[in-house]
C-alpha cells in the first residue's frame, strides 16, 4: 500500500477549492492536469456525491465515488480501476487559513494491482507526493485564474 499525507496552502477560499474538486462539468479535464478528456466520464452527480471515471492515459484510470457530505472534506474512493484496488482513496481536508485562503491536508492512499504500478506508486511516495502536489497546485492555479462565479 502506498500512503502519504501532506499539507498545501492556496489563496483560494475553501468554497472555491471544494467547488473545483467537485466540478464535474465538461471543463474538468481543462482544470486538472493529467486528466485525459477521453478517459473522463460522469455517471451520476448528486447533492454531495458523484460517480465518475477519470484517467491520465492507458491503464491509469479509476472509476471513483466522490463524497463531500462532510463540511470541508472531499474524498474520492476507487470503485474500479486499471491500476489500483477498490477502496484506495484520496481525501482533501480544506480549512480557512488565517489571513485568507485555504489550508489543504491531503491523504493519499493507493494499493497497486500490478508490478508496474507498484513502482509508479512507490516513486510517488519516495518523492513525498511531488507529482500529486504538482497536479493539485497547477489545478488550483487554473481555478484562481478564472473569475469567481
Amino acid at each position: 500500500m502506498a500512503h502519504l499525507e501532506f499539507d498545501m496552502q492556496t489563496d483560494l477560499p475553501p468554497e472555491r477549492v471544494i467547488g473545483a474538486l467537485t466540478d464535474f462539468s465538461d471543463r474538468r479535464p481543462d482544470l486538472w492536469p493529467g486528466l485525459k478528456r477521453e478517459q473522463y466520464e460522469v455517471y451520476e452527480v448528486g447533492e454531495t456525491s458523484a460517480l465518475v471515471k477519470e484517467g491520465s492515459g492507458g491503464s491509469i484510470w479509476a472509476k471513483e465515488r466522490y463524497d463531500w457530505s462532510h463540511p470541508g472534506v472531499v474524498r474520492w474512493e476507487v470503485m474500479e480501476s486499471g491500476f489500483c484496488s477498490p477502496g484506495s482513496f484520496v481525501q482533501a481536508d480544506i480549512a480557512p487559513r488565517d489571513g485568507g485562503g485555504s489550508r489543504i491536508h491531503v491523504t493519499w492512499e493507493r494499493r497497486a494491482t500490478r508490478f508496474g504500478t507498484r513502482l509508479l506508486l512507490g516513486f510517488i511516495v519516495f518523492t513525498k507526493g511531488a507529482p500529486v502536489r504538482s497536479s493539485i497546485r497547477k489545478g488550483l492555479a487554473r481555478v484562481a485564474a478564472q473569475p469567481a462565479t
